[in-house]
C-alpha cells in the first residue's frame, strides 16, 4: 500500500479493475491527488480470498486497486480517463496475455454520485470506441486487502520480467498521455 500524503476528511475512494492490479497500482501511485493505492480484491462471493484461489477462477473475485484521493487535487472523471487510457476496454476477461475473469475491466463505487460520474464517462468511451467496451460498472461489494507481497509490487520488483515487459510501459504511456497529472513528488 503506497501513501503518498496523509489522508483526510474530504478524501474519496475509488475501486478499479483493469487487469494485473501490479499495472493498475504502478501507474495510479504515480498520480497527483491520489493519496494512497492498495492492491486487493472484490465483488466476488468468497470472503477474503487469496491470491490463489483468485487465479483459480472460482471466486469470481476481480484484481482491482482501491484509490483513494483528494477530489480537490483530481477528479473522479480524471482518475477515471486515466484508468480507460492504460488498459483497454474492449476486451472481455483479459488484458494482454493475463486472461480470466479475475482480469476483467471495471469500476466499483461506493455512493451513488461516483455512479453517476462514472456511468458518464463510461458512456462516452464507449461511444468513442464503437461500443465495444465491455467494462462493468459496479457497486463496490467483498472488498478486501491482497496479500502484502503484492503491495508496491512494481516499486519493489522493477526489473521482474513482468514489470520490466508489461508494467513499465503502462507507467511510461501514463507518463507521456498524462505528463500534468504526473505526482513528481
Amino acid at each position: 500500500m503506497t501513501t503518498h500524503t496523509a489522508l483526510t476528511q474530504a478524501s474519496k475512494v475509488i475501486t478499479l479493475g483493469g487487469g494485473c492490479f501490479w499495472c493498475t497500482e504502478a501507474v495510479f501511485v504515480r498520480v497527483k491527488g491520489v493519496l494512497d493505492v492498495e492492491s486487493g480484491y472484490c465483488n466476488g462471493h468468497t470472503i477474503n480470498p487469496t491470491y490463489a484461489q483468485v487465479c483459480e477462477g472460482d471466486t469470481g473475485h476481480n484484481e482491482v486497486v482501491r484509490l483513494t484521493y483528494d477530489p480537490s487535487v483530481t477528479s473522479l472523471r480524471e482518475l477515471l480517463e486515466i484508468f480507460f487510457v492504460i488498459h483497454d476496454p474492449t476486451t472481455l476477461n483479459r488484458q494482454g496475455n493475463d486472461a480470466g475473469t479475475q482480469y476483467r475491466s471495471g469500476i466499483y463505487w461506493r455512493d451513488e454520485a461516483d455512479r453517476a460520474v462514472a456511468q458518464q464517462v463510461l458512456d462516452d468511451v464507449n461511444a468513442e470506441l464503437a461500443g465495444r467496451v465491455v467494462t462493468e460498472l459496479q457497486a463496490l461489494a467483498n472488498y478486501s486487502a491482497a496479500e502484502d507481497y503484492h503491495q508496491d509490487y512494481f516499486e519493489q520488483h522493477p526489473n521482474q520480467g513482468y514489470c520490466a515487459f508489461v508494467v513499465a510501459p503502462k507507467v511510461q504511456k501514463f507518463v507521456q498521455t498524462f505528463a500534468d497529472k504526473v505526482n513528481h513528488g
